[in-house]
């Protein structure tokens, strides 16, 4: 039952909707901004938890932590609210459903599919772990969606609940309490209560596992307790996958963290492996095994690091449902029932060593040295009193420069902010990284465009506006590499908006990035607000601008092409080469005069298919009224075989895939 009803108000500034779930930690809910009407996504804590003082104060000294969590694939944190017995985290509202509801609907995920949902989930944990931030509780249900998934889709991955992390002073804290999900634990976390970047790592393979098997790796017959300690004691199953790919699960699910990847280089590994592996079929789900294969001998994981002291009542060394711990270190905490939920509990701490009261107290010993007597005092004060009066004089008397109001590189304060654009229907996804330097106040910014399923070309709209509406625009220093970047000419483009750049001889194979950067002087980005703000603006203005519907031309096809229209004639004769015409569709609508691909091929192919889809190599035609039509070993003529009422030509160009022209009949010469 919800502990809140709808149209409460949260805060000063929001109104609890609608309820969207509930978990462990608390409720989530949908909320409206008071005043600006924006919906967010409000993480309500339960109230014995925003209760606790210690709770309520961690989350208030990680307020700027959390908030400067930024990254294409972490669900972006907006506020805190703290307010009298509630404490809410407000947060963007995703609305692509969860990795979990993926595994709802579909069982189990292509190794592709799988590899780059964890791939991008393991970015998110990376950029944490920069930030000395730990999860602790990556699954399924907290890797988040963009938007609706179809095969073969990236850039859609927002990891949330990173405020239920601790903010970590080392790599390898051991922690006082149990926070996680059994099913997804490392075991360091389930013998010890120890979790750190190696174990949001592990959680990450566990998930991995679960995304092509169906299952996790230990689940089964047995106690909550009895399942949860398999991380521990036994190996996971092997999977029917390519040696590639289980070998890298083996490294993300290793006993040992030492043993384990750092989050981005296993990032980097699975994207290369997904790669390789993008024809292979989802496999049949798993069925739970009837035993697990034990380790050799089970792992008690931190060398040199004892288990926290178990409890009184729990001495003879077994677990709370009476299973005997098999590392001989004493009873693990009690997790529960239900692997696949969050727990919290806590773990019995050992207490500090009492150092012995002494029989007698030490002689008191004065503090003054012999050579320092009450002379020697004397004119060390009077020194003191000289010094302090010079200073205040220079102070006085130095030119005004000295108290000139501090510039704005002076008071510049180091930040960073990431923004991504949404993937384009050409394959290409844009992020933006900007960092603040405050030594000279401008801002470093780092584009890195990427292609998916078609290499891509050709010049590249940036716009970089001012901080502010109206602004002039700020000066930018490119540095120039392969990529060459030159003021817009809109008298050339037919883009006429202010404030931008076009980057020529950018290339872009499939799978792979370009990174373009540049320095910019925007003087009112003084901190990370301004800078978000500023970036945010930036990938706005640019996507406004390669969307604009009164655009005409072919100019940055990469960015502006929405679509492909494949037209036929009406009709045509057997035994005939079939005209197909691929005709490009842009913010504009349709531009018949200036079609990207005419088969059969005359001349060189247009300057827009190779931008788009890497020449004539990115085309491929195919039969789609059941063997009516013929289509050359290359892919790229079609030929009329046989009478046909009602038949289409389908059509792959670069990254758009499943077109397929309107119905035309194929008839006799008579």
């Amino acid at each position: 039952m919800a502990q809140y009803g709808q149209g409460e108000p949260l805060g000063a500034s929001y109104r609890l909707t609608e309820l969207l779930g509930t978990g462990a930690t608390g409720e989530v809910w949908r909320v409206d901004h008071t005043a600006t009407g924006d919906r967010f996504a409000a993480k309500l804590l339960r109230a014995e938890l925003a209760a606790d003082p210690d709770i309520v104060e961690r989350f208030v000294r990680e307020r700027s932590v959390l908030l400067a969590l930024q990254h294409p694939s972490i669900v972006r944190l907006r506020d805190l609210v703290v307010e009298g017995d509630r404490l809410a985290i407000v947060m963007d509202l995703v609305g692509g459903g969860s990795a979990r509801d993926l595994l709802a609907t579909n069982s189990t995920l292509p190794p592709r599919d799988a590899l780059t949902i964890t791939a991008e989930t393991l970015d998110a944990l990376a950029a944490a772990h920069e930030r000395d931030v730990t999860h602790r509780d990556v699954k399924p249900d907290n890797v988040l969606l963009a938007g609706p998934w179809s095969p073969g889709t990236t850039g859609d991955v927002r990891v949330t609940d990173f405020g239920i992390a601790s903010v970590v002073a080392e790599r390898d804290r051991k922690t006082t309490g149990l926070l996680g999900t059994p099913q997804y634990m490392a075991p360091e976390s389930i013998s010890h209560g120890r979790s750190g970047p190696a174990a949001d790592v592990y959680g990450a393979g566990v998930m991995l596992y679960e995304l092509l098997a169906g299952r996790t790796p230990f689940a089964g017959s047995g106690t909550g307790f009895a399942v949860a300690y398999r991380h521990v004691t036994s190996n996971p199953p092997r999977l029917d996958v390519p040696d590639a790919l289980w070998a890298v699960l083996e490294r993300l699910l290793a006993k040992d963290p030492a043993a384990r990847p750092s989050a981005s280089d296993a990032a980097a590994t699975l994207r290369r492996l997904a790669r390789t592996l993008g024809d292979a079929p989802a496999l049949v789900p798993s069925i739970d095994p009837e035993s697990f294969d034990e380790v050799e001998r089970p792992a008690t994981i931190v060398r040199g690091v004892s288990a926290p002291a178990p409890a009184e009542s729990e001495s003879d060394g077994t677990a709370p449902d009476g299973t005997a711990r098999p590392d001989g270190l004493g009873p693990v905490p009690e997790i529960g029932p239900a692997g696949s939920q969050t727990v919290i509990r806590p773990m019995a701490r050992q207490p500090l060593p009492v150092a012995p009261a002494p029989d007698t107290a030490p002689p008191r010993r004065s503090w003054r040295p012999e050579w320092l007597t009450n002379r020697m005092a004397g004119l060390g004060v009077l020194g003191v009193v000289l010094v302090a009066a010079l200073v205040v004089g220079g102070v006085v008397w130095l030119p005004g420069a000295l108290r000139k109001t501090p510039s704005s590189a002076a008071t510049a304060q180091a930040a960073n902010a990431y923004q991504q654009d949404r993937p384009l229907p050409t394959g290409l996804t844009t992020t933006r990284k900007a960092t603040i330097d405050p030594d000279s106040g401008t801002v470093d910014l780092t584009i890195t465009y990427a292609a998916q399923g078609a290499t891509l070309s050709g010049p590249l709209l940036e716009v970089l506006p001012g901080a502010r509406s109206g602004a002039a625009c700020p000066t930018v220093r490119w540095q120039q590499g392969t990529v060459t970047a030159t003021r817009n000419q809109p008298s050339l483009t037919g883009v006429d908006t202010a404030c931008s750049w076009s980057l020529s001889g950018a290339r872009i194979d499939a799978g792979s990035d370009v990174t373009v950067q540049a320095r910019v002087r925007v003087p009112s980005v003084t901190d990370g607000a301004s800078l978000q703000k500023w970036l945010d603006a930036v990938g706005s203005a640019t996507t406004a601008a390669v969307t604009d519907q009164s655009v005409t031309g072919t100019a940055f096809p990469v960015q502006r092409l929405q679509g492909i229209d494949v037209r036929t004639p009406d009709r045509t004769v057997s035994q005939t080469t079939l005209p197909v015409t691929l005709v490009p569709v842009w913010p504009s609508g349709a531009d018949e005069l200036n079609p990207l691909y005419r088969s059969p091929a005359t001349g060189s192919p247009s300057q827009m298919l190779q931008d788009v889809a890497g020449g004539e190599a990115g085309v491929r035609f195919s039969d789609g009224c059941s063997g009516a039509l013929a289509v050359s070993s290359d892919g790229l003529v079609v030929t009329a075989l046989s009478v046909a009422p009602s038949c289409t030509v389908r059509a792959t160009v670069g990254a758009f895939t499943d077109l397929e022209s309107a119905p035309f009949s194929i008839t006799t010469r008579d």
